[in-house]
């Protein structure tokens, strides 16, 4: 991180500087463009009324010229070094980046499969940051043939999170009261929650709306059992109504961050519901990659400074485990502590019976004479004693 932020400096000057160039360059040229304004009408006058004005032209149009000549000069100097500043952008780059990382992406990677896969991560990013433009030009300029069902839950999704920036709740409310039994199941919380935004909206309209709201408070009545004390808040506030909200206990209810407690609610839930992850698997890789990248560009180092390239085969599988954090956590993993890879369906952790756990490549290895020794601990058994282990 501390790299990227060294070229976000250099990057912060240019953008500081480009700035500052286009206000200079717009105020000397106005100047210019009102010295030149003034001459004419003062040359204009002078014609009219006859005055001789031979003796001073050439003096005024050469000092016109001079002007002219200084500040275009000026705003070329200053381009200069705004070319010297994205310069300096682009070594910070060169020193902090490597920019070879072919050493630890095998060659299949970019094989015509992988590439549709590629460009069909990028599409769905693009829908699901709400660029729908962007995607659709970019399936046409590749050829990328998406159907109209993967697009309608991005577009859907899109639609109404527009409308919940504007503060608009009636393509949320529709959405949930349509969705609400498949809600239910997951324990949302998300109709109540828009329910209660409506009926804050209603109170922030001043003493008029008593009424409104208390018609309106009805859509609380399913909810009553799980949100008891907060409904209870909510009809509490009407006594501050006359005096307005904003001067009495309940003013938290007008916080803008409820709008935007709303839409990370909308979101979650409606990712949960139609089956989208809330982040993007591209953004989710590329975040994993700026993690794992520096780690695999090491081992590559040592790999080539002690001459054993047939170590790693860039297969499916790395030279080593890489900690990403717990925020990539998506499932259950365990690598073999014998042959330090990761276990899969077709090499699956066996439990052994002293309770110690290894992949089943491992046991095969393990096993001498038909019998099979742990290990860990001395403890001898058969090999068809070991249990697979699903996580």
């Amino acid at each position: 991180m501390e790299r990227c932020a060294c070229v976000e400096r250099e990057l912060d000057k240019v953008l500081q500087k480009f700035l500052g160039y286009g206000q200079h360059c717009e105020r000397g040229l106005e100047e210019l463009l009102h010295y030149v304004s003034q001459m004419r009408e003062e040359l204009g006058a002078a014609a009219l009324q006859r005055m001789p004005v031979s003796a001073t032209l050439s003096l005024v149009m050469s000092q016109c010229c001079k002007k002219i000549k200084d500040t275009v000069q000026n705003l070329a100097s200053d381009h200069k070094d705004i070319h010297s500043s994205i310069s300096r952008v682009g070594k910070a780059i060169d020193r902090n980046f490597d920019a070879d990382l072919c050493g630890i992406v095998p060659a299949m990677v970019w094989d015509s499969h992988e590439k549709q896969i590629l460009m069909l991560a990028i599409i769905e990013h693009l829908y699901q940051q709400g660029m729908l433009d962007v995607a659709e030009e970019l399936c046409q300029e590749s050829t990328v043939n998406v159907d109209a069902d993967f697009k309608k839950p991005f577009l859907e999704l899109n639609f109404i999170l527009e409308a919940l920036h504007k503060q608009d709740l009636e393509p949320a409310l529709s959405w949930a009261i349509f969705h609400r039994q498949q809600l239910a199941e997951l324990n949302s919380t998300l109709e109540f929650r828009l329910h209660r935004l409506q009926f804050i909206r209603l109170l922030a309209g001043g003493p008029g709306k008593e009424l409104e709201a208390l018609n309106y408070a009805r859509h609380f009545q399913p909810f009553a059992h799980l949100h008891q004390q907060e409904i209870q808040v909510m009809m509490g506030s009407l006594v501050y109504l006359r005096l307005g909200l904003k001067n009495s206990p309940y003013r938290h209810l007008l916080d803008d961050s409820h709008w935007t407690e709303i839409c990370e609610i909308f979101t979650r839930d409606a990712c949960a519901l139609l089956g989208l992850s809330v982040e993007s698997p591209l953004s989710v890789s590329f975040a994993a990659g700026c993690v794992a990248l520096p780690v695999l560009m090491n081992i590559k180092a040592v790999i080539e400074q002690r001459r054993c390239t047939g170590v790693w085969s860039h297969k499916d599988e790395l030279p080593i485990e890489i900690e990403l954090g717990m925020k990539c956590w998506y499932h259950s993993v365990f690598a073999c502590p014998i042959l330090r890879q990761q276990t899969t369906d077709s090499n699956p952790p066996i439990k052994l019976i002293c309770g110690h756990v290894i992949s089943r490549d491992a046991l095969n290895k393990l096993i001498n004479g038909g019998k099979l020794k742990c290990p860990y601990c001395p403890m001898e058994q058969s090999p068809a004693d070991g249990k697979r282990l699903i996580f």
